[in-house]
């Protein structure tokens, strides 16, 4: 399905709230500010350990995007854990008054854990109007993980529609591609899966319907993709963890919105662990879509990540937590 309704906006802000590692050291490119230069920029005096911003195994970015002197604030995942969403955004000058909706990619504690804490300091700087959060049907079910002996590891509940509520959000629960915030922002719907070699998350298990026993869940079906459109440099593509398999996620956009180029990848490519047997055709299959900006982050693993910066060299800038870029 083809959405043209997505309109192009001028240019974006995008705030790595919350990630899982720390990098204010390595160069980056022309638009981007590293966590150092933005804790300063929001009012750090002298730098020290207490300053900085705290890396987490998890995900959420804050993403502004300006169309003339509009502008609309969307908040992509929140994190592992309600800490490190008010401890970075306090030291990082957010202002969580201006975010305008959320999205949650997918139904994991890493992303969502932090979710009543951000809806919470929404509310706090912002206590009226809608807060729409863009919720898939089946992210509410608990989530298990293999271990080491065949023992599962059970993951623990994302909040729920009806909490969510109770803390002054706006659940938006659906399967289907929308946009939202003046067409500014694409939400999509599942991600088709095409290739063969990206077969999801082996060995995740999920709670079956009636809540008394396990079964297979390695496609993680509720998991979507956010994205925008740059006037004059194309789309921009937030995948948070990319269980679906990340060239699988570069095939929906392109079938989703085929008429706008790919620029910008951002977020977790999911090549670690099992998957990491998998990057060497993830790489080549990469360049079919030609990626101007490749920004690696979360779950993505170093392996992957120095796989394809020997691949495409400068177009590759990993994430860190703190970081800004502007496109």
């Amino acid at each position: 399905m083809t959405h043209h309704n997505l309109k192009p906006v001028d240019h974006i802000e995008i705030t790595v709230l919350i990630e899982y590692k720390t990098d204010s050291l390595s160069s980056v490119p022309q638009g981007f500010t590293t966590e150092w230069v933005n804790l300063r920029n929001a009012g750090m005096e002298k730098l020290s350990g207490s300053c900085q911003c705290c890396a987490n195994h998890g995900l959420s970015l804050i993403i502004s995007a300006f169309r003339g002197e509009h502008k609309k604030t969307m908040l992509f995942d929140a994190g592992p854990v309600d800490f490190a969403v008010e401890y970075n955004g306090s030291r990082l000058g957010a202002i969580f008054g201006e975010i305008d909706a959320v999205m949650l990619s997918h139904g994991h504690w890493d992303h969502a854990g932090g979710l009543p804490m951000a809806v919470d300091l929404i509310r706090q700087n912002r206590p009226d109007g809608d807060l729409p959060i863009y919720l898939h049907p089946a992210m509410f079910r608990q989530r298990a993980l293999p271990l080491p002996g065949g023992d599962l590891l059970p993951i623990r509940e994302i909040a729920t529609p009806e909490q969510l509520k109770d803390g002054g959000a706006d659940p938006v629960i659906l399967n289907h591609a929308t946009t939202a915030l003046d067409f500014m922002f694409y939400i999509s719907g599942e991600i088709p899966r095409v290739t063969p070699y990206e077969k999801g998350f082996p060995g995740h298990m999920r709670r079956t319907e009636d809540g008394k026993d396990w079964e297979p869940d390695p496609l993680i079906m509720d998991e979507r993709f956010l994205a925008v459109n740059i006037k004059d440099k194309d789309l921009v593509v937030f995948s948070a963890c990319s269980h679906a398999g990340i060239v699988n996620v570069l095939y929906s956009a392109r079938e989703s919105l085929p008429q706008i180029p790919i620029h910008s990848l951002i977020g977790g490519y999911h090549l670690s662990g099992a998957n990491e047997k998998i990057f060497e055709e993830t790489v080549e299959d990469f360049e079919q879509f030609d990626v101007d900006l490749i920004l690696p982050g979360h779950c993505t693993g170093w392996r992957a990540t120095n796989a394809l910066e020997r691949k495409f060299g400068e177009r590759v800038v990993p994430i860190a937590v703190g970081m800004k870029i502007e496109l």
